[in-house]
């Protein structure tokens, strides 16, 4: 057993993490980061399966994404524009298949007109929204009080204009449900993003991606830290106290600390034995948040067959199994890869049947988009985060009705010398690489701040 002092122990290696320790170490503080995984990065990562260079987790930068663009080039790493030339498609309900052009589906005017007077509404309202304090939204507790799914009806009786507009938000972003979450909670999630508009444009949300793949910012940042990272040690226990600071005890290291820094999500805190028990309220709040469920879907062919029909990859339906594509073509990379995602129910459904018919069914909704070419991969692999030991959801943690104005004001705040830091707690930058560095910055600079007071 290796036994530690530092002056701050970081549970978790990934941005938020590694963010965290890189800026306490700047500032003279010693640092011992814990990682459960064998590898850094968390829900970033970059893997090579089967021959092909597949970003398993998280992978675009937006433009407003001013803290992971900071890091980026700090780093030295490079960027490139994700492909986007050509039509994208959209299947309604019927089945139809319609290539389009710019941010609106091909939908009846009428039904344009509902989704554009809904876009319009939901901006407005998250213009009124600090993404740092919804709580404070002036109709914070109404919001709160009725699921999103609820609040489109009463609006509109469209029922393609609700999907549409719901999928951006429960299907793409959240991965739950529209029932399961409350308006408030939709529009935290327009409000980390700058607005809904931007969520509906998948050019800005999903604008570039970096050269090499995301995992390596946390794979950089690690490296400045060199032997202060230690992968495969799961923190079991954390003892702590006001005054006498904390003790991690992990597979094969102890550290005694001044702080910690709990840098993984809220869903993974009860797989730690906290002694003293965490206080009441964090018990309660923590029961009020939940991972979504997506998977993400990597389809390799031997060349981008799309392009050659004068389509973008870009492809949407709430009525698929698969709601959205994209083309995910590797820089420099001769052949072509498609990214598809599949959330929450029909992610339920597809994985109560054998991995085969899964795969099968999961093509076929592809076939509707690009046609027969897409049922060929030569490469096809399913980022499960579901069943992840350390991550067991996607992309990051949300509340229940109600949650968020019951319990947001209290999420950030510190327990003695516990500190809390991951993309799930953030306001802008919210379950993005992006929000996972401003809260590993935040967090350094509160601990920085006490140490020296």
């Amino acid at each position: 057993m290796v036994e530690l002092n530092r002056d701050v122990v970081i549970v978790g290696a990934g941005a938020a993490g590694l963010t965290a320790a890189n800026a306490l170490r700047k500032a003279g503080l010693s640092v011992a980061v814990l990682e459960a995984r064998d590898r850094v990065g968390g829900r970033l990562w970059t893997d090579v399966i089967d021959g092909a260079m597949l970003e398993i987790g998280g992978q675009w930068v937006s433009p407003d994404q001013d803290a992971l663009i900071d890091t980026l080039a700090d780093l030295g790493l490079e960027t490139y524009d994700r492909y986007r030339e050509g039509d994208s498609v959209y299947v309604d309900q019927t089945g139809r298949l319609t290539r389009f052009t710019g941010e609106i589906f091909p939908v009846p005017p009428a039904t344009e007109k509902a989704m554009v007077d809904l876009i319009d509404t939901l901006d407005g309202l998250a213009a009124q929204m600090d993404p740092d304090r919804p709580w404070e939204h002036p109709d914070a507790e109404a919001l709160d009080r009725i699921s999103f799914e609820a609040w489109l009806a009463e609006r509109t009786d469209d029922q393609e204009a609700r999907d549409n507009i719901a999928l951006f938000i429960a299907g793409a972003m959240l991965t739950k449900p529209a029932h399961a979450f409350s308006t408030l909670q939709a529009l935290l999630m327009a409000a980390s993003a700058g607005s809904f508009s931007h969520l509906v444009d998948a050019d800005f949300i999903l604008d570039k991606r970096v050269v090499g793949g995301l995992q390596q910012v946390p794979l950089l940042l690690a490296e400045r830290l060199g032997d202060d990272v230690f992968l495969g040690r799961p923190v079991r226990t954390l003892e702590w106290g006001d005054g006498t600071g904390v003790t991690a005890i992990a597979d094969d290291v102890t550290v005694r600390a001044r702080f910690a820094i709990l840098a993984l999500a809220p869903n993974l805190y009860p797989r730690i034995s906290f002694v003293p028990a965490l206080p009441r309220l964090q018990h309660q709040m923590h029961q009020h948040l939940s991972m979504g469920f997506v998977i993400k879907v990597h389809a390799v062919y031997d060349r981008p067959f799309w392009r050659e029909q004068g389509l973008s990859g870009t492809a949407f339906s709430p009525y698929e199994i698969s709601h959205e594509a994209y083309d995910n073509t590797n820089h420099g990379d001769e052949r072509g890869t498609l990214v598809a995602f599949v959330s929450d129910r029909n992610a339920d459904d597809v994985f109560r049947v054998s991995a085969g018919e899964r795969k099968e069914r999961i093509l076929e909704s592809l076939s509707h988009y690009y046609g027969p070419e897409a049922k060929n991969p030569v490469v096809y692999y399913e980022s499960d985060w579901g069943s992840e030991e350390w991550t067991r959801g996607a992309y990051a943690a949300s509340f229940d009705l109600g949650g968020l104005h019951r319990y947001g004001a209290d999420l950030r705040d510190p327990v003695g010398p516990i500190h809390f830091a991951c993309s799930d707690l953030a306001g802008a930058g919210y379950q993005h690489v992006d929000g996972a560095i401003r809260m590993g910055r935040l967090v350094a600079s509160h601990i920085i701040e006490e140490a020296r007071a």
